[in-house]
């Protein structure tokens, strides 16, 4: 391929970029050129993620954002999010992002402020402010929303309503885990808040982290045509893994909850498992507490087992693929990530799903379980003599699911990222063609 000289990014072997010349040039050579040879300039692709509860939305948007950047390394990638933890997460070059004050979620559908709490009311107008002036200063080319289409409590609609009344050019995807919540619930819920209507009147593509065969979201909450027929399933988005490090000494356990915030008790359950085993088991064991573990209950669970000696203990690990990798069986709750992460790296594990407030861990679970994929602890099962004895299972050789899970997903946003990209130059330059020639006229 030539070298194309014209909106070269800043760096040494830059990317290329698309110049009318090229397409020319192109046709009838069967050529294929790279994602960035379609632009005029580097893109601007912003996203958001409201993040109210866990650490799942961040690392999926951070994930998200490291592919893209890889893609288009010309890129300028923005990050508008409401976690109180991006700052612990490594940023790569040519992302950046801004923090909006934080929330949580009270029950379903209803959020307060996290750490302002006499100040709820003002901490959402500020949000939707914050929102509104940076997807209209930064003015992307991409923007890409993650799971709630108007944002907590409406705050992303006079962005999107501003962007369509200044006739912007910003192309709009919503990314959606797998599952939201159990059907009936949802369907309910999707009608009574507009989601519908606001990805038809704002949305060009709709993207379900997921694979339709084992839950079909259109069908599950009863998409209207309009918005089937922009949804795109992509798969199960895979995590980068590392090499397999066990090392032949006693099997490694890993124990993670994501975030903390709710996952003490199985931490609990499992080390109490594990000191009523007899002394001639041996067993590493891995804990990660998780960054949003109160304090207190974090300090109760040390002086209680801090004394074990195969036990070690971390507060947070903002990358986990070092311990997946030296890990035989790992023990969680069923958060979508967590679940990419076991799938991408063949672990076998004892999921131990959240059910409330909403029961998405739940279902996820249960239908990894039914194929093979994963075994499963029902919370109101959780024991510490039962949550140990499926972990020595678990530690026994046997086969695994059959049916390959399909984890083609960030491929299939690669794909979706450069057709939009590459559909929204064409337009412009058709759209400056025409300007052109009726000057000419």
């Amino acid at each position: 391929m030539k070298t194309k000289t014209s909106g070269t990014a800043p760096g040494a072997g830059g990317p290329e970029f698309w110049t009318p010349a090229d397409e020319v040039a192109r046709q009838g050579t069967g050529e294929t050129l790279r994602p960035s040879a379609f632009l005029a300039a580097p893109p601007k692709i912003l996203l958001y993620s409201h993040d109210t509860f866990g650490l799942g939305n961040i690392r999926r948007t951070l994930l998200l954002s490291e592919e893209l950047i890889a893609q288009y390394p010309g890129a300028s990638i923005l990050i508008v999010t409401g976690s109180p933890m991006i700052h612990a997460f490594r940023i790569p070059k040519g992302i950046d992002y801004i923090k909006l004050p934080c929330l949580y979620r009270v029950d379903v559908g209803r959020y307060a402020a996290r750490f302002l709490v006499e100040c709820t009311a003002e901490v959402k107008v500020t949000r939707s402010a914050i929102l509104r002036e940076s997807v209209l200063g930064f003015d992307p080319d991409l923007m890409i929303v993650d799971k709630s289409p108007a944002g907590v409590d409406g705050e992303l609609l006079e962005a999107l309503v501003t962007l369509r009344q200044q006739q912007r050019r910003t192309t709009l995807v919503l990314g959606v885990r797998d599952i939201l919540d159990e059907p009936e619930r949802t369907r309910r819920i999707l009608r009574s808040n507009g989601s519908f209507e606001t990805i038809d009147r704002f949305y060009d593509e709709v993207w379900i982290y997921g694979q339709q065969s084992i839950f079909d979201m259109v069908a599950e909450y009863a998409f209207p045509e309009s918005v089937a027929s922009k949804t795109k399933f992509c798969g199960y988005l895979k995590r980068p893994i590392s090499k397999s490090s066990c090392n032949g000494g006693p099997p490694h356990i890993l124990v993670t909850t994501g975030g903390g915030d709710d996952g003490s008790n199985i931490i609990e359950a499992y080390l109490a498992g594990l000191c009523g085993l007899p002394r001639n088991t041996a067993l590493r064991t891995t804990v990660v507490f998780g960054p949003q573990m109160l304090a207190a209950r974090r300090t109760e669970l040390l002086e209680r087992f801090g004394y074990l000696a195969d036990v070690t203990f971390l507060e947070f690990e903002p990358d986990l693929a070092k311990h997946y990798a030296e890990s035989n069986v790992v023990v969680s709750q069923a958060g979508y990530n967590t679940v990419c992460e076991l799938l991408s790296f063949s672990r076998r594990a004892i999921l131990i799903p959240r059910a409330e407030p909403v029961c998405e861990q739940l279902i996820r679970a249960r239908l990894l379980a039914a194929r093979g994929y994963f075994d499963i602890l029902e919370p109101q099962d959780l024991t510490p003599d039962v949550l140990i004895s499926k972990v020595l299972t678990a530690l026994q050789p046997g086969p695994f699911a059959l049916v390959p899970p399909d984890l083609d997903g960030l491929l299939r946003v690669r794909e979706r990222v450069r057709a939009l990209l590459r559909e929204k130059s064409l337009t412009r330059r058709c759209a400056s063609s025409s300007g052109s020639a009726d000057a000419n006229a």
